[in-house]
C-alpha cells in the first residue's frame, strides 16, 4: 500500500494540518501490540468519538521502524491547546493513554499531547 500512496479525504472547507512524533520502544513484539491494537474495529470507539467531538477531521499514524508520525487535519479555526485539554478529560482516555503508553518511550501517565511531539514544517508545496 506505501508505494501507490493513501487516498485523501477533501472536507469542502479551509482546513489545517498539525504533525506529531513519538517514538516507541524499539522491540518488534511491543511494535506489533501497537500496530494490532490500532487496526480498523481495534481502537476503541469512546477514543474515537472524542477525536471527533474535540473537531478533529481527519487522524493518520504512519511508523517507520519504531518512529511513529501522525497527520491530524482540523478545521482552520481548531485551537490545539484548548482541544488537546478537552481531548484528555473525555471518557476512557486516560485509560487508553495509559495502555498505548506501555509501548511508548514515554513517561508513565503521560497525556497524549505530552508524548507526542509536534513537529515544524520545514519544507512545503503546492
Amino acid at each position: 500500500m506505501k508505494q501507490n500512496g493513501y487516498v485523501q479525504k477533501l472536507f469542502g472547507i479551509k482546513t489545517k494540518r498539525f504533525c506529531q512524533t513519538l517514538d516507541l520502544k524499539n522491540e518488534p513484539e511491543l511494535i506489533a501490540a501497537y500496530k494490532k491494537l490500532h487496526e480498523e474495529g481495534h481502537v476503541w470507539r469512546e477514543i474515537l468519538n472524542g477525536i471527533k467531538e474535540v473537531g478533529i477531521l481527519e487522524m493518520e499514524i504512519y511508523l517507520l521502524e519504531n518512529r511513529l508520525f501522525m497527520i491530524v487535519e482540523t478545521p482552520e479555526d481548531f485551537n490545539w491547546d484548548e482541544s488537546m485539554a478537552k481531548l484528555a478529560k473525555l471518557p476512557k482516555q486516560e485509560e487508553w493513554e495509559a495502555l498505548t503508553g506501555k509501548y511508548q518511550k514515554t513517561k508513565d501517565g503521560a497525556t497524549s499531547s505530552e508524548k507526542w511531539q509536534l513537529m515544524e514544517r520545514i519544507f512545503h508545496l503546492y
